[in-house]
């Protein structure tokens, strides 16, 4: 087995870039209070499509996949802007926008492709009730984990991961961002008999 790097080179992190709070027991990026109200009282529509992932378990993958479904397979259609500004996150901001997701969520037609990695107990009430398409990755925990930690290491915005003994650690006891990844893919899994969820491997 090879030997673990215990101090493999990182991107400066500085404090300021990031705050770490609670939503439920589930580990966040910092964001007002007011925003997360705004995040939970969303209101979803009938035909919104949710893209429900746990980080680095193929979100990009699918959205390419989803986007060109939606654009009957245009790839013109599809290259009309970067993966991150055709289709929303619902609860991100990124440091490289001007305006937290939500907002370019609110002014998309329908019918909507939206983004979470939030786990099934924390997704706006709405999208349940109007009964949304949602399709849910689950990724391989241990490829997971591994990824989830380089992109620790290699975006700025992202907590220092330290090394990837202690990252290890934490992402067993759901001590990362987003949470456990236990709780995500079972909440979803255990969903998907009473409501629309494509489910994969």
């Amino acid at each position: 087995m090879a030997k673990i790097e215990k101090n493999a080179p990182t991107m400066e992190k500085k404090p300021e870039m990031f705050n770490i709070m609670e939503v439920d027991r589930v580990p966040a990026l910092k964001l007002s209070k007011e925003w997360w109200e705004k995040v939970c009282n969303f209101q979803a529509k009938p035909d919104d499509l949710i893209l429900a992932t746990y980080p680095k378990s193929g979100t990009t993958w699918m959205h390419e996949i989803l986007d060109m479904i939606l654009n009957d397979g245009d790839v013109e259609k599809c290259k009309r802007a970067q993966t991150l500004d055709r289709h929303a996150f619902l609860e991100l901001k990124f440091p490289h926008k001007e305006k937290p997701d939500l907002e370019f969520v609110l002014e998309m037609s329908s019918p909507r492709l939206i983004k979470t990695h939030l786990p099934s107990h924390l997704i706006p009430p709405s999208i349940w009730k109007e009964n949304c398409k949602i399709v849910s990755v689950a990724r391989n925990p241990k490829d997971c984990l591994v990824s989830y930690y380089h992109f620790h290491r290699m975006a700025s915005f992202m907590p220092d991961p330290q090394n990837l003994e202690e990252f290890y650690e934490k992402f067993m006891l759901g001590k990362v961002l987003n949470g456990s990844w236990f709780d995500h893919v079972k909440g979803y899994w255990a969903a998907k008999d009473t409501h629309q969820i494509l489910y994969l491997f």
